[in-house]
């Protein structure tokens, strides 16, 4: 069973939140240009973000952290990316100098013996690499949704993130079904292990499918006890929902 048949549905508002969400990205590339970047998962709501900027040929990069930890599924959507929207999608890694001395300190197991040391992998292979993503960039783009977690329920479509850039959440309203009709209804291309009940796909050793009733990101780092379970990417900001697009200007 594909996850378009199990998730979309046409629901009340769509249209209007597919155009706020329109809106987010223009006034972005707008106040941002050539500053501006989507940092992409490759997961179905930044397909779905990667969608718009090309269906509406916005002038925003689209960039993703190449851990060396991904799904080959997951790899596989880059050059679908290629052919499909003519997008060369930017492949920020870790400094291999410094994976090389954290597997050889740790082990290539190390996230499981620790939350401490699965953070630390983390950093060394998304937080470090997006720095250097952002360097003189002053916005970026994320697929985040509210629905997503409880510690994303007050998420605003407009923030800062803690170096003063403007992070824009195009999809923040949107619910699950809305993203995966808007799949359906533009033909989207998606990593088929959302087919295989992945909703949130990280990289291999810690992501796991999920049982049915299982909240949707149970199958990220599902060994910690830990209630806010994040790699450290995405951390609520003071609220800007105010500001407009004049005012983002940097």
């Amino acid at each position: 069973m594909s996850a378009i048949s199990l998730y979309a549905r046409a629901t009340t508002g769509h249209d209007e939140r597919v155009r706020h969400a329109l809106r987010v990205l223009q006034e972005g590339a707008l106040a941002h240009p050539g500053a501006i970047v989507q940092a992409t998962s490759l997961g179905a709501e930044d397909m779905v973000v990667t969608d718009l900027i090309a269906r509406h040929a916005l002038p925003v990069a689209v960039a993703t952290l190449d851990t060396g930890m991904l799904h080959a599924e997951t790899l596989a959507l880059l050059p679908e990316i290629h052919a499909r929207y003519g997008i060369e999608v930017e492949r920020w890694a870790p400094r291999a100098e410094s994976v090389v001395h954290f597997v050889r300190t740790h082990g290539e197991r190390a996230m499981y013996a620790s939350i401490e040391l699965r953070k630390n992998c983390c950093g060394l292979r998304k937080l470090e690499p997006l720095g250097r993503m952002l360097a003189g960039r002053s916005a970026w783009v994320t697929g985040l949704r509210r629905e997503q977690s409880e510690q994303r329920g007050t998420l605003e479509a407009r923030q800062r993130d803690d170096a003063g850039r403007t992070k824009l959440n195009p999809l923040a309203d949107w619910t699950q079904a809305d993203v995966w009709h808007y799949i359906a209804r533009h033909e989207v291309p998606y990593n088929p292990l959302h087919d295989r009940f992945f909703p949130s796909i990280g990289c291999e050793p810690c992501t796991r499918a999920v049982a049915v009733g299982e909240d949707i990101r149970a199958g990220r780092w599902w060994w910690e006890d830990e209630a806010a379970k994040e790699c450290g990417l995405h951390v609520e900001r003071p609220r800007v929902s105010s500001i407009t697009a004049a005012s983002l200007t940097p």
